[in-house]
């Protein structure tokens, strides 16, 4: 089982000019701890569901370019990229851009975006749902053309590129993610499109509700003549999560879902956590990063 910590917030510490040097020592917490992937939100406002849109909030790519100057094992990723935020041939070339300074480190998550607020405040067109979706359909087709040898131009409804040039290549195939639990649409595009998914697990029995998932991801793949086994099955844990003290209840619905089929588990400090994600990552360390070779 792999294990991703994705930070939410910002706070630090001295406030803004304390948060380099937190996002420094989270950094190489995370490779001092052999966590596997290091994950940040996509968002320019603090989200209301987790308190106030006032709160600290960096944007996303140029902190990774931070975090992969103070790390060097751990792989690093927005979990997810707005597919609305950036043009998707301006994306791949950032993403690309990443790759090469990180040492191949660089994994690339889409999701079709959903914060409306944060759109109407910074002037970003917020278009309908079924849209958001098309759109995020043509960035999965133009990110793999351009990180390939063809260069020649993308003709889509909502993108045309005259040329889908990326140079520097990334150092390495670049694993796309799709995240979101939408059983029509958004887990057929893992299907027809990605190296993983990213399930939310909110509910009272995530086993189960991974198992389930992951059915409708088999079947979309079999109607699609795609491989199912070829999907990195991941999931995020939006609980609160103690380390030091609740090692043991974790690794037992760890080793629930890796019988439901997941491969990795993202978990979030929230609460006192959110406070110290330093201290939080160390325990993981010490917690439990040495018990998952029995997951």
């Amino acid at each position: 089982m792999r294990l991703g910590v994705h930070l939410v917030g910002f706070d630090a510490p001295g406030g803004p000019a304390g948060i380099a040097p937190m996002l420094a020592a989270l950094g190489r917490a995370t490779d001092e701890a052999g966590v596997d992937n290091l994950s940040l939100m996509d968002h320019y406002l603090g989200l209301e569901m987790l308190g106030d849109v006032h709160q600290p909030m960096l944007e996303g790519y140029t902190t990774l370019g931070f975090l992969a100057a103070h790390t060097s094992t751990v792989e690093l990723q927005l979990l997810m990229t707005g597919v609305t935020y950036r043009h998707p041939g301006l994306l791949a070339k950032i993403v690309a851009t990443l790759d090469v300074l990180s040492g191949g480190r660089t994994a690339l998550g889409l999701g079709a975006a959903w914060y409306e607020r944060e759109h109407l405040a910074h002037g970003v067109p917020f278009p309908s749902t079924s849209e958001r979706f098309e759109r995020l359909e043509e960035t999965l087709r133009i990110v793999r053309q351009m990180w390939s040898d063809e260069d020649g131009p993308f003709e889509g409804t909502h993108h045309r590129l005259a040329e889908t040039i990326c140079a520097p290549q990334p150092l390495h195939r670049v694993p796309v993610m799709v995240g979101g639990n939408g059983e029509r649409k958004t887990l057929r595009l893992v299907a027809a499109y990605a190296d993983a998914c990213n399930l939310v697990l909110g509910g009272d029995a995530p086993a189960d509700e991974a198992r389930h998932k992951f059915r409708v991801l088999r079947r979309h793949c079999e109607e699609l003549g795609t491989d199912y086994d070829r999907i990195r099955r991941t999931v995020m844990l939006p609980r609160p999560l103690d380390p030091a003290h609740g090692a043991d209840r974790f690794l037992e619905a760890m080793a629930e879902l890796a019988d439901a089929g997941v491969e990795e588990v993202h978990v979030v400090p929230l609460g006192a956590a959110a406070a110290d994600p330093v201290r939080f990552v160390r325990d993981l360390g010490t917690h439990v990063v040495p018990h998952l070779t029995r997951v």
